[in-house]
Protein backbone atom coordinates (compact mmCIF):
# COMPACT_ATOMS: atom_id res chain seq x y z
CA UNK A 1 0.00 0.00 0.00
CA UNK A 2 1.04 3.42 -0.37
CA UNK A 3 1.60 6.69 1.73
CA UNK A 4 -1.20 8.56 2.98
CA UNK A 5 -2.32 11.16 0.91
CA UNK A 6 -1.53 15.03 1.77
CA UNK A 7 -5.61 15.80 2.03
CA UNK A 8 -4.70 18.25 4.78
CA UNK A 9 -7.53 16.39 6.84
CA UNK A 10 -7.43 12.79 8.92
CA UNK A 11 -9.06 9.84 7.24
CA UNK A 12 -10.08 7.63 10.48
CA UNK A 13 -12.61 5.39 8.04
CA UNK A 14 -15.19 3.39 9.19
CA UNK A 15 -16.57 0.38 7.83
CA UNK A 16 -19.84 -1.09 8.51
CA UNK A 17 -19.85 -4.40 7.87
CA UNK A 18 -21.42 -7.94 9.05
CA UNK A 19 -21.70 -11.26 7.70
CA UNK A 20 -25.32 -10.63 7.88
CA UNK A 21 -25.26 -8.89 4.92
CA UNK A 22 -24.98 -11.64 2.89
CA UNK A 23 -28.24 -12.52 3.49
CA UNK A 24 -30.00 -10.23 0.66
CA UNK A 25 -29.89 -12.86 -1.84
CA UNK A 26 -32.31 -13.22 -4.50
CA UNK A 27 -30.39 -16.44 -5.26
CA UNK A 28 -29.60 -16.78 -9.45
CA UNK A 29 -29.39 -13.74 -9.98
CA UNK A 30 -26.71 -10.68 -10.76
CA UNK A 31 -26.82 -9.29 -7.28
CA UNK A 32 -24.51 -11.54 -5.69
CA UNK A 33 -23.36 -11.03 -2.51
CA UNK A 34 -20.90 -13.27 -2.96
CA UNK A 35 -19.10 -9.81 -4.61
CA UNK A 36 -19.02 -8.84 -1.35
CA UNK A 37 -17.76 -11.81 0.52
CA UNK A 38 -14.86 -11.52 -2.22
CA UNK A 39 -14.46 -7.81 -1.77
CA UNK A 40 -13.74 -8.21 1.73
CA UNK A 41 -11.70 -11.29 2.01
CA UNK A 42 -9.35 -9.33 -0.67
CA UNK A 43 -9.42 -6.21 1.38
CA UNK A 44 -8.24 -8.37 4.06
CA UNK A 45 -5.43 -9.79 2.45
CA UNK A 46 -3.89 -6.52 1.79
CA UNK A 47 -4.14 -5.23 5.26
CA UNK A 48 -6.78 -2.80 4.15
CA UNK A 49 -8.85 -3.38 7.11
CA UNK A 50 -6.37 -3.13 9.62
CA UNK A 51 -6.38 0.89 8.45
CA UNK A 52 -9.88 1.26 9.37
CA UNK A 53 -12.43 0.61 12.23
CA UNK A 54 -14.85 -1.73 11.46
CA UNK A 55 -18.35 -1.89 13.57
CA UNK A 56 -21.33 -4.41 12.82
CA UNK A 57 -24.58 -3.20 11.42
CA UNK A 58 -27.85 -2.70 13.51
CA UNK A 59 -31.04 -3.31 11.53
CA UNK A 60 -33.13 0.10 10.38
CA UNK A 61 -36.24 0.35 12.80
CA UNK A 62 -39.75 0.32 11.46
CA UNK A 63 -39.81 4.28 12.24
CA UNK A 64 -36.71 4.75 10.58
CA UNK A 65 -37.56 2.90 7.81
CA UNK A 66 -41.09 4.92 7.52
CA UNK A 67 -38.72 8.45 6.59
CA UNK A 68 -38.39 6.70 3.67
CA UNK A 69 -41.00 4.15 2.34
CA UNK A 70 -45.28 3.62 3.12
CA UNK A 71 -46.81 1.50 5.71
CA UNK A 72 -48.47 -0.18 3.34
CA UNK A 73 -45.03 -0.99 1.11
CA UNK A 74 -43.53 -2.33 4.39
CA UNK A 75 -46.04 -4.63 5.17
CA UNK A 76 -45.73 -5.82 1.21
CA UNK A 77 -42.26 -6.45 2.20
CA UNK A 78 -42.35 -8.49 5.23
CA UNK A 79 -45.12 -10.64 3.60
CA UNK A 80 -43.18 -11.65 0.40
CA UNK A 81 -40.84 -12.99 2.80
CA UNK A 82 -42.79 -15.30 4.08
CA UNK A 83 -44.71 -16.24 0.74
CA UNK A 84 -42.55 -17.57 -2.28
CA UNK A 85 -45.03 -16.72 -4.37
CA UNK A 86 -45.96 -12.95 -3.87
CA UNK A 87 -46.64 -10.72 -6.19
CA UNK A 88 -47.01 -6.66 -6.07
CA UNK A 89 -45.66 -3.69 -5.03
CA UNK A 90 -42.17 -4.21 -7.42
CA UNK A 91 -41.75 -7.96 -5.56
CA UNK A 92 -42.16 -10.81 -7.17
CA UNK A 93 -40.05 -9.31 -10.29
CA UNK A 94 -37.30 -10.92 -12.50
CA UNK A 95 -35.43 -7.76 -10.85
CA UNK A 96 -36.63 -8.38 -7.02
CA UNK A 97 -37.64 -12.02 -6.92
CA UNK A 98 -39.25 -12.83 -3.16
CA UNK A 99 -36.79 -14.93 -0.48
CA UNK A 100 -36.92 -15.82 2.93
CA UNK A 101 -36.26 -13.09 5.14
CA UNK A 102 -36.41 -10.31 2.77
CA UNK A 103 -37.51 -7.58 5.28
CA UNK A 104 -34.68 -8.25 7.58
CA UNK A 105 -32.18 -8.60 5.10
CA UNK A 106 -32.73 -5.71 3.97
CA UNK A 107 -33.60 -3.72 7.27
CA UNK A 108 -30.05 -5.03 8.37
CA UNK A 109 -28.46 -2.81 4.82
CA UNK A 110 -30.86 0.07 5.50
CA UNK A 111 -29.42 0.02 9.05
CA UNK A 112 -26.11 0.27 8.43
CA UNK A 113 -26.13 2.77 6.15
CA UNK A 114 -27.67 4.86 8.90
CA UNK A 115 -25.13 4.10 11.06
CA UNK A 116 -22.43 5.03 8.81
CA UNK A 117 -24.16 8.61 8.09
CA UNK A 118 -24.55 8.90 12.00
CA UNK A 119 -19.96 8.01 12.76
CA UNK A 120 -19.81 10.72 9.75
CA UNK A 121 -21.58 13.50 11.58
CA UNK A 122 -20.87 12.66 15.02
CA UNK A 123 -17.18 12.91 14.34
CA UNK A 124 -16.50 9.70 15.37
CA UNK A 125 -15.19 8.91 11.74
CA UNK A 126 -14.07 11.34 9.30
CA UNK A 127 -15.09 9.02 6.27
CA UNK A 128 -18.08 5.67 6.77
CA UNK A 129 -18.21 3.19 4.00
CA UNK A 130 -21.20 0.96 3.59
CA UNK A 131 -20.33 -1.39 0.23
CA UNK A 132 -23.42 -3.37 0.68
CA UNK A 133 -25.80 -0.31 0.50
CA UNK A 134 -26.15 2.12 -2.51
CA UNK A 135 -30.04 0.56 -3.27
CA UNK A 136 -30.50 3.69 -5.27
CA UNK A 137 -33.64 2.57 -6.68
CA UNK A 138 -35.63 1.66 -4.69
CA UNK A 139 -38.88 4.15 -4.07
CA UNK A 140 -41.23 4.94 -1.81
CA UNK A 141 -43.86 1.88 -2.11
CA UNK A 142 -42.15 -0.13 -4.57
CA UNK A 143 -39.19 -2.12 -5.02
CA UNK A 144 -36.73 -1.79 -8.17
CA UNK A 145 -33.67 -2.46 -10.21
CA UNK A 146 -32.49 -4.72 -7.00
CA UNK A 147 -32.94 -2.37 -4.53
CA UNK A 148 -35.89 -3.14 -1.60
CA UNK A 149 -35.47 -0.36 0.76
CA UNK A 150 -33.34 2.93 -0.46
CA UNK A 151 -30.74 3.56 2.36
CA UNK A 152 -28.88 6.14 0.59
CA UNK A 153 -32.44 8.08 1.27
CA UNK A 154 -32.57 6.74 4.85
CA UNK A 155 -28.50 8.16 5.30
CA UNK A 156 -29.74 11.68 3.86
CA UNK A 157 -32.46 12.03 6.08
CA UNK A 158 -30.52 10.69 8.79
CA UNK A 159 -27.85 13.58 7.99
CA UNK A 160 -30.49 16.00 7.60
CA UNK A 161 -32.43 15.20 11.05
CA UNK A 162 -29.33 15.23 12.74
CA UNK A 163 -28.25 18.78 11.61
CA UNK A 164 -26.82 18.76 8.22
CA UNK A 165 -28.53 21.85 6.45
CA UNK A 166 -27.21 20.99 3.03
CA UNK A 167 -25.90 17.26 1.80
CA UNK A 168 -24.38 16.52 -1.47
CA UNK A 169 -25.27 13.27 -3.28
CA UNK A 170 -23.20 12.19 -6.25
CA UNK A 171 -24.19 8.81 -7.56
CA UNK A 172 -21.56 6.70 -9.97
CA UNK A 173 -23.41 4.14 -10.66
CA UNK A 174 -23.87 3.39 -14.45
CA UNK A 175 -27.53 3.04 -13.87
CA UNK A 176 -29.43 6.65 -12.82
CA UNK A 177 -30.17 7.21 -9.28
CA UNK A 178 -33.68 7.67 -9.78
CA UNK A 179 -35.19 6.65 -6.04
CA UNK A 180 -32.60 8.85 -4.26
CA UNK A 181 -33.66 12.25 -6.87
CA UNK A 182 -37.12 11.38 -6.71
CA UNK A 183 -36.71 11.50 -2.86
CA UNK A 184 -35.49 14.87 -3.02
CA UNK A 185 -36.49 16.40 -6.16
CA UNK A 186 -38.19 19.04 -4.89
CA UNK A 187 -35.83 19.75 -1.72
CA UNK A 188 -33.78 22.28 -1.19
CA UNK A 189 -31.53 21.09 0.98
CA UNK A 190 -30.07 18.27 -1.11
CA UNK A 191 -28.08 18.09 -4.28
CA UNK A 192 -28.83 15.04 -6.27
CA UNK A 193 -25.96 14.25 -8.95
CA UNK A 194 -26.08 11.44 -11.28
CA UNK A 195 -23.88 10.54 -13.65
CA UNK A 196 -25.24 7.49 -15.79
CA UNK A 197 -25.58 5.76 -19.30
CA UNK A 198 -27.50 7.50 -21.00
CA UNK A 199 -31.15 6.97 -20.50
CA UNK A 200 -32.32 6.05 -23.76
CA UNK A 201 -29.55 2.94 -23.75
CA UNK A 202 -29.98 1.37 -20.38
CA UNK A 203 -32.55 0.91 -17.23
CA UNK A 204 -34.13 2.98 -15.83
CA UNK A 205 -34.59 5.24 -19.07
CA UNK A 206 -34.75 8.39 -16.79
CA UNK A 207 -32.20 10.88 -15.62
CA UNK A 208 -31.89 13.41 -18.38
CA UNK A 209 -30.03 16.97 -18.42
CA UNK A 210 -33.30 18.57 -18.33
CA UNK A 211 -34.48 16.88 -14.90
CA UNK A 212 -33.20 20.06 -12.46
CA UNK A 213 -35.86 19.80 -9.62
CA UNK A 214 -38.83 20.82 -9.08
CA UNK A 215 -40.32 24.01 -6.91
CA UNK A 216 -38.04 25.13 -3.83
CA UNK A 217 -35.32 22.26 -5.34
CA UNK A 218 -35.56 23.63 -8.76
CA UNK A 219 -31.89 23.60 -9.69
CA UNK A 220 -30.37 20.85 -7.04
CA UNK A 221 -30.93 18.22 -9.57
CA UNK A 222 -27.75 17.43 -11.78
CA UNK A 223 -27.68 14.53 -14.33
CA UNK A 224 -25.05 13.61 -16.72
CA UNK A 225 -26.06 11.20 -19.78
CA UNK A 226 -22.60 9.32 -21.27
CA UNK A 227 -22.89 7.65 -24.20
CA UNK A 228 -22.28 4.16 -24.05
CA UNK A 229 -18.24 3.42 -24.22
CA UNK A 230 -17.31 6.00 -22.69
CA UNK A 231 -14.12 5.41 -21.19
CA UNK A 232 -11.74 6.55 -18.78
CA UNK A 233 -10.83 9.50 -19.72
CA UNK A 234 -13.61 10.83 -21.11
CA UNK A 235 -15.55 9.73 -18.21
CA UNK A 236 -13.20 11.62 -16.16
CA UNK A 237 -13.28 14.60 -17.80
CA UNK A 238 -17.11 14.84 -17.60
CA UNK A 239 -16.78 14.33 -14.15
CA UNK A 240 -14.41 17.40 -13.75
CA UNK A 241 -16.56 19.55 -16.04
CA UNK A 242 -19.70 18.83 -13.85
CA UNK A 243 -18.88 18.03 -10.74
CA UNK A 244 -16.96 19.69 -8.49
CA UNK A 245 -18.22 23.16 -9.98
CA UNK A 246 -21.80 21.89 -9.13
CA UNK A 247 -21.06 20.53 -5.52
CA UNK A 248 -18.52 23.71 -4.86
CA UNK A 249 -21.40 26.23 -5.69
CA UNK A 250 -24.16 24.05 -3.40
CA UNK A 251 -21.78 24.23 -0.67
CA UNK A 252 -22.49 21.05 1.79
CA UNK A 253 -22.12 20.19 4.92
CA UNK A 254 -21.37 16.18 3.98
CA UNK A 255 -20.37 14.54 1.14
CA UNK A 256 -22.69 11.16 -0.07
CA UNK A 257 -21.94 8.98 -2.83
CA UNK A 258 -22.66 6.04 -4.75
CA UNK A 259 -19.51 4.00 -5.63
CA UNK A 260 -21.61 1.35 -8.21
CA UNK A 261 -18.57 -0.04 -10.31
CA UNK A 262 -20.73 -1.41 -13.00
CA UNK A 263 -19.37 1.25 -14.77
CA UNK A 264 -16.58 -1.49 -15.58
CA UNK A 265 -16.11 -2.32 -19.63
CA UNK A 266 -16.63 -6.33 -18.90
CA UNK A 267 -19.49 -5.38 -16.83
CA UNK A 268 -22.56 -7.57 -18.55
CA UNK A 269 -25.56 -5.16 -17.46
CA UNK A 270 -24.32 -1.92 -18.97
CA UNK A 271 -21.97 -0.26 -21.67
CA UNK A 272 -19.38 2.09 -20.46
CA UNK A 273 -15.75 1.00 -20.52
CA UNK A 274 -14.11 2.36 -17.46
CA UNK A 275 -10.79 0.19 -16.23
CA UNK A 276 -9.87 -0.54 -13.07
CA UNK A 277 -7.92 2.32 -13.05
CA UNK A 278 -10.35 4.73 -14.17
CA UNK A 279 -12.71 3.66 -11.29
CA UNK A 280 -9.90 4.00 -8.69
CA UNK A 281 -9.04 7.92 -10.47
CA UNK A 282 -12.80 8.66 -9.32
CA UNK A 283 -12.48 7.45 -6.23
CA UNK A 284 -9.43 9.61 -5.33
CA UNK A 285 -11.16 12.57 -6.76
CA UNK A 286 -14.40 11.90 -4.88
CA UNK A 287 -12.21 11.76 -1.48
CA UNK A 288 -9.94 15.29 -2.61
CA UNK A 289 -13.78 16.52 -2.89
CA UNK A 290 -14.94 15.42 0.19
CA UNK A 291 -11.77 16.97 2.08
CA UNK A 292 -12.38 20.43 -0.43
CA UNK A 293 -16.00 21.14 0.78
CA UNK A 294 -17.26 19.20 3.21
CA UNK A 295 -14.48 19.40 5.82
CA UNK A 296 -13.51 15.80 4.89
CA UNK A 297 -17.25 14.68 6.09
CA UNK A 298 -17.53 12.01 3.37
CA UNK A 299 -20.15 8.80 3.26
CA UNK A 300 -19.70 6.35 0.91
CA UNK A 301 -22.32 2.99 -0.14
CA UNK A 302 -21.55 0.82 -2.91
CA UNK A 303 -24.31 -0.40 -5.59
CA UNK A 304 -24.12 -2.07 -8.80
CA UNK A 305 -21.00 -4.11 -10.00
CA UNK A 306 -21.94 -7.81 -12.04
CA UNK A 307 -18.15 -8.19 -12.85
CA UNK A 308 -17.69 -10.75 -9.71
CA UNK A 309 -14.44 -11.67 -10.02
CA UNK A 310 -12.28 -9.40 -12.07
CA UNK A 311 -14.17 -6.00 -11.04
CA UNK A 312 -15.77 -5.41 -7.59
CA UNK A 313 -13.17 -7.39 -5.30
CA UNK A 314 -10.33 -4.97 -6.82
CA UNK A 315 -12.48 -1.80 -7.33
CA UNK A 316 -14.16 -1.83 -3.54
CA UNK A 317 -10.90 -2.50 -1.96
CA UNK A 318 -9.45 0.91 -3.89
CA UNK A 319 -12.45 2.40 -2.52
CA UNK A 320 -11.68 1.13 0.92
CA UNK A 321 -8.37 1.93 1.09
CA UNK A 322 -8.09 5.51 -0.46
CA UNK A 323 -10.97 6.31 2.40
CA UNK A 324 -8.38 5.77 5.31
CA UNK A 325 -5.52 8.12 2.83
CA UNK A 326 -3.60 4.69 2.35
CA UNK A 327 -4.39 4.03 -1.46
CA UNK A 328 -2.80 0.72 -3.43
CA UNK A 329 -0.62 1.17 -6.14
CA UNK A 330 -2.32 -0.44 -9.31
CA UNK A 331 0.66 -2.21 -10.06
CA UNK A 332 0.31 -4.49 -6.42
CA UNK A 333 0.34 -8.30 -7.62
CA UNK A 334 -2.88 -9.98 -6.18
CA UNK A 335 -2.22 -11.95 -3.09
CA UNK A 336 -1.99 -15.60 -3.81
CA UNK A 337 -4.01 -16.66 -0.68
CA UNK A 338 -7.24 -14.75 -2.40
CA UNK A 339 -6.53 -16.25 -5.99
CA UNK A 340 -5.93 -19.93 -4.58
CA UNK A 341 -9.10 -19.73 -2.47
CA UNK A 342 -10.86 -19.01 -5.54
CA UNK A 343 -9.12 -21.65 -7.75
CA UNK A 344 -10.25 -24.16 -4.95
CA UNK A 345 -13.43 -23.16 -5.59
CA UNK A 346 -13.21 -23.96 -9.20
CA UNK A 347 -12.77 -20.80 -10.77
CA UNK A 348 -9.99 -21.02 -13.93
CA UNK A 349 -6.58 -19.04 -13.09
CA UNK A 350 -6.99 -17.44 -16.47
CA UNK A 351 -10.17 -15.85 -15.24
CA UNK A 352 -8.65 -14.62 -12.23
CA UNK A 353 -6.98 -11.15 -12.33
CA UNK A 354 -3.30 -10.79 -11.47
CA UNK A 355 -2.78 -7.15 -10.07
CA UNK A 356 -4.87 -4.80 -8.82
CA UNK A 357 -4.99 -2.32 -11.90
CA UNK A 358 -4.93 -3.07 -15.44
CA UNK A 359 -2.01 -1.10 -16.28
CA UNK A 360 -3.91 2.01 -17.64
CA UNK A 361 -2.74 5.84 -16.26
CA UNK A 362 -6.12 7.87 -17.32
CA UNK A 363 -5.29 11.41 -18.27
CA UNK A 364 -8.31 13.27 -18.75
CA UNK A 365 -8.52 16.88 -20.55
CA UNK A 366 -10.03 20.25 -19.31
CA UNK A 367 -13.15 20.21 -21.09
CA UNK A 368 -14.06 23.34 -23.42
CA UNK A 369 -17.07 24.50 -25.36
CA UNK A 370 -17.76 24.10 -28.95
CA UNK A 371 -17.31 20.40 -29.03
CA UNK A 372 -19.23 18.00 -31.45
CA UNK A 373 -18.61 14.57 -30.18
CA UNK A 374 -21.51 13.00 -28.12
CA UNK A 375 -19.82 13.37 -24.92
CA UNK A 376 -19.21 16.88 -25.46
CA UNK A 377 -22.56 16.94 -26.62
CA UNK A 378 -24.19 15.84 -23.24
CA UNK A 379 -20.99 17.42 -21.33
CA UNK A 380 -22.89 21.05 -22.48
CA UNK A 381 -26.46 19.79 -22.17
CA UNK A 382 -26.20 19.63 -18.49
CA UNK A 383 -24.15 22.79 -17.65
CA UNK A 384 -26.55 24.54 -19.60
CA UNK A 385 -29.36 22.92 -18.33
CA UNK A 386 -27.99 22.88 -14.34
CA UNK A 387 -25.45 25.84 -13.70
CA UNK A 388 -27.23 29.43 -14.32
CA UNK A 389 -29.57 27.54 -11.70
CA UNK A 390 -26.52 26.89 -9.63
CA UNK A 391 -25.07 30.49 -10.13
CA UNK A 392 -22.46 29.18 -12.65
CA UNK A 393 -21.29 30.21 -15.90
CA UNK A 394 -21.98 27.32 -18.20
CA UNK A 395 -19.70 28.41 -20.89
CA UNK A 396 -16.90 28.76 -18.50
CA UNK A 397 -14.72 25.74 -18.17
CA UNK A 398 -13.00 26.99 -14.71
CA UNK A 399 -16.81 26.57 -13.11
Amino acid sequence: MGGPQDLGSDCRTTLVWGQGYLGYDFGEHPLAPVRLELTMSLARSLGVLDELTVLEPAPAEEPELLSVHGAEYLAAVRAAGADPGYQGFGLGSADNPVFAGMYEAAALIAGGSRQAALRVWSGAARHAVNIAGGLHHAMRDSAAGFCVFNDVVLAIRTLLDAGARRVAYIDIDVHHGDGVEAAFYDDPRVLTISMHQDPRTLYPGTGSPGDVGAGPGEGTAVNLALPPGTSDEGWLRAFAAVVPGAVTAFGPDVLVTQCGCDTHHEDPLADLALTIDGQRAAYVALHQLAHRVAGGRWLAMGGGGYGVLRCVPRTWTHLLAEMTGHPIDPRTEIPSSWSDGLRRRGVAAAALPQLMGEGREPEPQLWTPGGESWLDRSIWATRNASFPLLGLDPLDPRD
